[in-house]
């Protein structure tokens, strides 16, 4: 993408998200926000310790909290556009640098390895545990979180991450459901770019990642699917219809955003100028940006104008960049 962020991997404040250019949709999220990082929590079980980012608005009261979860690979310093939009729509949002980072280097033949979809789940609860800890690390955000509201959103396997917390459980070869690892304390998600059922999954990922097989059918909590109408994963041969899952086996899904021309990255939300990305587009980023932010305001009972507004347009074919399929009224 072509803005800059200038976040810092040290306590920094910036001026929130960079004006949208001229392909991208109106962004309203302008907010300053401070970033904190890296707050170590001690996880003696987990063989590492837990590095989190904070990210929070400079100003506001009842600030609800916002777990997220990066995909495979990836940290505690990714996923810049989103994070810092939805802080600045009012979120303390929480990430961390699950054991599957590149920068952590845990191969195949570590013990911890096939489970670390578990310490993912774990990674998130942990965080919420020790929220009164990550608080206190953040100057002046004490006394302004609202620790009764909070969300989970997550991308690609960390969308996974975060269904599990909504109720969503892995099958076994049987279709039996596994053990249930819900949170009764998060009452809504965003799932981007979320991995489906493993009815279809290629012969690869049946072999090495078994847990790729969610059952979405406890997962009732209030849910936002997004998915890039381009997201062809060699994981499975369904094709983009596949991230449609969580959406359409779901009974709290109530939402399905789908992204024009999105592949798996949706247009670049894992970073500012991110190499990885093969659809970098800022218009659709924001985009989403707008519309998860909106959503979440709305579902955690902060504000539901935006959410509305950003509706007419997405269902009323005014946005060309993104349509939306809803089941809630």
């Amino acid at each position: 993408m072509t803005t800059q962020d200038p976040t810092t991997t040290t306590a920094d404040t910036h001026a929130g998200p960079v004006a949208p250019g001229p392909d991208t949709v109106a962004d309203l999220i302008t907010a300053p926000v401070v970033s904190v990082a890296p707050v170590v929590l001690p996880a003696p079980d987990r063989g590492e310790d837990l590095a989190v980012r904070i990210t929070a608005p400079v100003a506001g009261d009842a600030l609800p909290v916002l777990l997220f979860s990066h995909g495979f690979g990836l940290s505690l310093d990714g996923y810049a556009p989103l994070v810092n939009a939805w802080a600045a729509a009012g979120f303390v949002v929480l990430q961390t640098t699950h054991l599957d980072s590149r920068r952590l280097g845990i191969t195949p033949d570590d013990p911890r390895y096939g489970d670390i979809w578990r310490f993912r789940i774990a990674d998130l609860r942990r965080m919420l545990d020790e929220l009164g800890v990550l608080v206190a690390a953040v100057p002046g955000l004490a006394g302004r979180v609202d620790g009764d509201r909070v969300a989970v959103a997550g991308h690609s396997f960390g969308g996974q991450t975060a269904g599990a917390l909504l109720g969503a459980r892995v099958l076994d070869a049987d279709g039996r459901p596994g053990e249930d690892l819900s949170d009764p304390r998060i009452s809504a998600g965003v799932l981007l770019a979320t991995a489906g059922t493993g009815d279809d999954l290629a012969p690869f990922a049946r072999e090495h990642f078994p847990f790729m097989n969610p059952g979405f059918d406890t997962l009732t909590p209030r849910t936002l699917v997004v998915t890039g109408d381009r997201d062809d994963s060699p994981l499975s041969a369904r094709g983009p219809e596949w991230m449609t899952d969580a959406y359409t086996r779901s009974p709290g899904a109530e939402h399905l955003l789908t992204i024009a021309g999105g592949e798996h990255l949706l247009g670049g939300i894992s970073g500012y100028e991110a190499a990885e990305t093969t659809d970098e587009h800022p218009g659709r980023v924001a985009v989403i940006r707008r519309a998860t932010a909106a959503w979440l305001r709305a579902a955690l009972k902060v504000d539901d104008a935006d959410w509305r507004a950003v509706r007419t347009d997405l269902e009323g074919g005014t946005e060309p960049l993104g349509r939306l399929e809803s089941k809630a009224g």
